[in-house]
């Protein structure tokens, strides 16, 4: 059932690792064991040539994109449920059906190559069923197409939860919304403009090969026309270069770090804002950046490494803070609060199988702690910017505005119609920035100062 929790099973193990079987390796490791896509295809793709692994990763990708949709049109293709030692024939179909509907691939190379892997995955009596049921699909292609398009669950291979959680969120946007997150995303890049010109950095681009567009209200941000091995890209070795997501970047404009400032990155990893507010002070802040994970806390130090930045880094829960605060207000925080992350469904398409609605509620029963946390960390007159990438309006302003009226030393920065982006919603607190915009991600902000002092 889409939403429920990933089945524990143990994955196929396959003679032979040719790249749809390297594919089904992937996709069992979410759907039945609960790993990260990203995890999964990096451990399925492990020495492979690039044109392979590229295969691989778009099959993985494609298949958990349109799993919700995928898994129930199985269920309507088989005669009976498979039977829970079966599971993996499940997922084999799934996968088979997405080349059927997703990919250009012949036809009968779908269900031939598809049916001959069940072999590989010593299921050799499964050959005969997933040939049936492939080429039944087949047949039946245009009333599994009508079926799908008067459906918003199947048409946007969503779960329902999400889809419902969306259209609340959402009631005007949710279809176009939803109708974005089908599509993988564009890769952006940010600029060091301390370091190149944004004009610099385009000529460069398209010198090697891969030219970009300016993002039209963010001086540091370029869309690449095709994704690119970030090795590469001009610059991106020397730091002139990093990949930010466009929405992503707003965070560094919206917090404004000014040079000299004592800020705290407090959930910092992997370290891609990190990064951003030190550029845009040109390196020079007294920067604490912060997260629970010493293990990720690794990609922060690696990110500020590549930009020649440094930072303090501190793995610790924020709100233990006798054990890593020094007692020194800071003048910025940025609290990127782990959240659904529903707003990078392009990126982390998982996230419809592995995400489950009971997440939600919890998940923002741990925003509210942060915030509570991170509040008396900052001096009068500082400001903090409570940050997601969530659609949904239970980790936004279901958070911040119940804190707002409990907390009389806080204030809203900006408020309703002052329009600081272009093209985002504005909430009873704070801003959403719908899936899409601009090619960017969905993300939330709220930028809240502490009363009894003056900024800058």
């Amino acid at each position: 059932m889409a939403g429920a929790r990933p089945r524990r099973v143990v994955p196929s193990r396959v003679d032979s690792r040719s790249p749809r079987a390297r594919a089904l390796e992937a996709v069992e490791g979410v759907v039945l064991q609960g790993q990260s896509l990203t995890r999964s295809v990096a451990l399925a793709t492990e020495g492979l040539e690039a044109r392979d692994r590229a295969w691989v990763q778009a099959l993985a990708y494609t298949t958990l994109r349109w799993y919700p949709q995928l898994e129930a049109l199985v269920g309507t293709l088989l005669d009976r449920p498979l039977r829970r030692k079966d599971v993996v024939i499940g997922v084999l179909l799934a996968q088979g059906l997405a080349e059927i509907l997703h990919f250009s691939t012949r036809e009968h190379a779908a269900v031939g190559e598809t049916a001959e892997l069940a072999r590989r995955i010593h299921r050799p009596g499964a050959v005969g069923l997933i040939n049936a049921i492939l080429r039944r699909a087949l047949r039946e292609r245009a009333a599994l197409e009508e079926r799908i398009q008067a459906d918003p669950v199947l048409r946007y291979g969503c779960p329902a939860w999400l889809l419902d959680a969306v259209r609340e969120a959402w009631p005007q946007d949710w279809e176009a919304l939803l109708e974005a997150s089908t599509h993988p995303a564009p890769m952006t890049l940010r600029v060091n403009r301390h370091r190149w010109s944004r004009d610099t950095a385009l000529e460069a681009l398209a010198q090697t090969g891969h030219p970009a567009r300016a993002h039209p209200a963010l001086e540091e941000a370029l869309t690449l026309e095709a994704p690119a091995d970030v090795d590469r890209l001009p610059g991106f070795a020397d730091g002139h270069l990093s990949v930010q997501d466009a929405s992503a970047q707003w965070a560094g404009r919206l917090l404004d770090p000014r040079p000299g400032e004592r800020v705290l990155d407090a959930c910092a990893a992997p370290g891609g804002k990190t990064g951003q507010l030190l550029e845009r002070a040109s390196g020079t802040l007294d920067l604490t950046a912060l997260d629970c994970d010493a293990e990720r806390l690794k990609q922060v130090d690696d990110n500020l490494g590549r930009l020649g930045y440094a930072a303090r880094l501190v793995a610790a829960d924020l709100a233990d803070t006798a054990s890593w605060w020094d007692g020194a207000p800071f003048d910025a925080i940025l609290l990127d609060v782990p959240c659904s992350a529903t707003g990078v469904i392009r990126r982390h398409p998982d996230i419809k199988t592995l995400r489950r609605a009971d997440d939600i509620p919890r998940l923002a029963q741990e925003q509210a702690r942060l915030l509570r946390a991170a509040w008396p960390l900052l001096r009068p007159g500082g400001r903090l910017l409570y940050a997601t990438c969530s659609l949904l309006s239970a980790e936004n302003e279901a958070v911040v505005a119940p804190w707002l009226a409990d907390t009389a030393d806080a204030r809203v920065v900006i408020r309703q119609g002052e329009g600081p982006i272009p093209g985002a919603r504005a909430r009873s607190v704070g801003w959403s920035l719908p899936l899409g915009l601009e090619g960017g991600d969905g993300f939330y902000y709220a930028l809240l100062e502490k009363a009894g002092g003056a900024v800058g």
